[in-house]
């Protein structure tokens, strides 16, 4: 397996951060810069962000997960397009239906139990306006008549990969998406929805790249402050959140070796506690854990 590393932003990365924050992580040879969505909380917008870190860099690939549901298509579709092609074709996306915070709940504009109808429309739109298609639809959340997108993403395909762990989310990712990165399952639990996902990729007769099964993974060098314990604990309803996180590099590298047995080979690294030194935090892990780069 390829064996890549990125690195998400928190909500402490600000306009004055991002850059410099880009350009260390494509000097110290990290993979990925990693922007999520979360409406209800004062993160930068990912397109904005990596449209940003984009003229910023040259060779760092640039991601986001996107809540998809309560976008219109054609909008999304020319918006991340061009930004593909500004970037020179680094781009890479994860679609999600949203978070259950109550605060992106009445910001998504749509309501929760459409959500899963939506984004099953939505996905196969996108993929035919990125591929240059006239498209006519008429379907339950979408009305487009002979739309073509004046600009294509850079490249071909512009691959969309899927979030989500409940049953539902598993069965559409094997039947639309082209990876798969789960938030808040440990090594084991992942593989065994990973199988769950082939299996409904080979009923639907389709087949997703071993290599696109990646892992959100929060680290951190010293031990974890009480408050921030209660903060992932609150994350799984068995109270095993706090075991998301390994605590020192010895842990680090075995939890990624636990992963890798699983089958999962892309990294998206997040610390647990915003470092007081972020430039000396991301050379410790290119020192320590990118030469696992393969």
């Amino acid at each position: 397996m390829k064996i890549r590393f990125g690195y998400t932003i928190g909500p402490e990365t600000d306009a004055a951060s991002l850059g410099p924050l880009a350009e260390d992580l494509e000097r110290l040879g990290f993979d990925l810069l990693w922007v999520p969505e979360i409406l209800g909380a004062p993160t930068l917008d990912p397109v904005v962000a990596l449209a940003y870190a984009a003229a910023r860099t040259t060779k760092l690939k640039l991601g986001a997960h996107l809540v998809l549901p309560g976008r219109q298509p054609v909008q999304l579709a020319k918006q991340l397009a061009q930004l593909d092609r500004l970037s020179g074709g680094r781009l890479l996306l994860l679609g999600v239906l949203g978070v259950a915070a109550e605060a992106d709940n009445g910001a998504q504009g749509i309501e929760r139990n459409r959500r899963g109808a939506a984004l099953d429309e939505m996905v196969p739109l996108l993929r035919r306006l990125w591929a240059g298609e006239s498209v006519d639809h008429e379907g339950p959340s979408f009305r487009l008549e002979q739309v073509r997108l004046p600009v294509t993403p850079l490249q071909d395909p512009l691959e969309l990969w899927l979030g989500g762990q409940a049953p539902s989310a598993l069965r559409r990712c094997g039947r639309l998406g082209d990876g798969w990165m789960p938030g808040g399952l440990l090594p084991h639990e992942a593989g065994e929805s990973r199988g769950q996902i082939e299996a409904a990729a080979t009923a639907a007769g389709r087949v997703i790249d071993a290599e696109h099964f990646g892992a959100n993974l929060s680290y951190a060098f010293e031990p974890l402050p009480a408050e921030v314990q209660a903060r992932f604990a609150a994350r799984r309803q068995d109270g095993k959140g706090a075991d998301l996180v390994p605590v020192g590099l010895d842990a680090l590298h075995r939890r990624i070796d636990e992963w890798l047995d699983a089958g999962f080979s892309k990294f998206l690294l997040r610390p647990a506690v915003p470092p007081m030194n972020l430039t000396a935090d991301l050379e410790l892990l290119a020192h320590e854990v990118l030469p696992r780069t393969t």
